[in-house]
């Protein structure tokens, strides 16, 4: 036992160990006309992050991909695509920010009403299937356009909230014919 002890004290103390690494905020990869799928336990696509340049960053696990589009499938819901000058993916693909420019638009619904939201940024939950800024935003849904500063939308239960400064414009339904 003595021997063993000796023989890894005298290891440790002799051989020079790495030093730890350091976490800077420095891409440590990157590429261009970037795309990455993120599936479900069955292999099916839930998410689609694709951009012109894309740059990694151990420090925080996020990636950085520039003229990005994403799409966002859930099971029950419409597509939704969003895009922006940038989009930042962190949290394990969790949660995505896009970033200047940012458009979402979800695909029509059964009523075949199309979502969208335009504001300067948006931050996508994917697996909440959520929509959030504390930014002015323009919502277009279906025929109605609401403005405002700070949004969560919920696209599973289609709840929209808007924090303050709200501005409605409700297009009436167009009457039925005239027998």
């Amino acid at each position: 036992v003595a021997g063993t002890w000796w023989a890894a004290h005298y290891t440790h103390s002799t051989v020079e160990l790495d030093p730890p690494r350091r976490y800077t905020h420095e891409p440590d990869s990157w590429a261009n006309d970037f795309v990455m799928l993120r599936t479900d336990e069955q292999g099916i696509a839930v998410n689609r992050l694709e951009g012109r340049f894309m740059q990694h960053y151990p420090d925080d696990d996020s990636y950085h991909v520039d003229a990005a589009t994403a799409l966002v499938k859930q099971k029950q819901n419409p597509l939704t695509t969003a895009t922006a000058d940038l989009a930042i993916m962190d949290e394990a693909g969790q949660r995505i920010q896009m970033i200047g420019n940012a458009y979402v638009h979800r695909q029509p619904d059964t009523k075949g009403d199309r979502f969208s939201i335009r504001s300067d940024q948006l931050t996508i939950y994917v697996d909440e299937d959520k929509i959030t800024t504390d930014r002015p935003a323009v919502i277009i849904n279906g025929p109605n356009t609401l403005q405002g500063i700070g949004v969560e939308y919920d696209n599973t239960s289609r709840q929209l909230q808007v924090h303050r400064n709200a501005q409605v414009t409700l297009t009436p339904a167009q009457p039925p014919p005239a027998p």
